[in-house]
């Protein structure tokens, strides 16, 4: 059975933006079937009216691998919150510049006002955030510490920016093909 990612981009990013592209080819390189999708609405719509959207949108099941970067990431927690929900596990989620509180002063759409943590770290078998000490838009390793101490997993801390944005175009993130093969 060939292992199957989904890469979702952040906000008012695309599939071509920074390592997604990189990360898909390098996948493919090995056998896995990788799904870029474009959505537009990541962060924009409010995450109850988009998440039903992007879950008709995709296959998830025991083979799929989920990579979030940003807005993607938190994202991804709705979505294993309702994967979870469902009883449908994932084989790992992997969240770049992940959060699950506003990062600064703004509302974030993509974001629910509180999650079930057990639905969330029951929905994936693996869990992985990778943070920044560094990070512009408060995305950062204390944003990636909470989450660990919600769900589990590995926290990985960089010293980076953002991993991926007009300051720090990061084109390739070969620490996040470690993480995910």
């Amino acid at each position: 059975m060939r292992r199957r990612a989904i890469v979702f981009h952040g906000t008012g990013a695309d599939p071509g933006a920074c390592w997604y592209g990189w990360l898909a080819g390098r996948l493919r390189e090995r056998g896995w079937e990788v799904e870029v999708p474009h959505h537009p609405g990541t962060n924009i719509e409010p995450v109850a009216t988009f998440l039903p959207r992007v879950l008709a949108a995709h296959a998830f099941d025991g083979r799929t691998v989920l990579v979030g970067h940003s807005g993607g990431a938190a994202l991804l927690l709705a979505l294993l919150e309702e994967l979870g929900r469902r009883g449908v596990t994932v084989a790992h989620a992997v969240l770049v510049a992940g959060y699950h509180r506003p990062p600064g002063a703004e509302e974030e759409p993509v974001l629910r006002p509180g999650y079930d943590w057990d639905l969330v770290r029951g929905a994936a078998r693996e869990l992985t955030f990778v943070n920044s000490v560094r990070d512009p838009y408060g995305c950062d390793a204390q944003q990636g510490l909470e989450m660990l101490e919600h769900l589990g997993g590995t926290l990985v801390v960089r010293p980076s920016g953002h991993f991926g944005d007009a300051d720090d175009p990061c084109p390739q993130l070969p620490l996040l093909e470690r993480l995910v093969t």
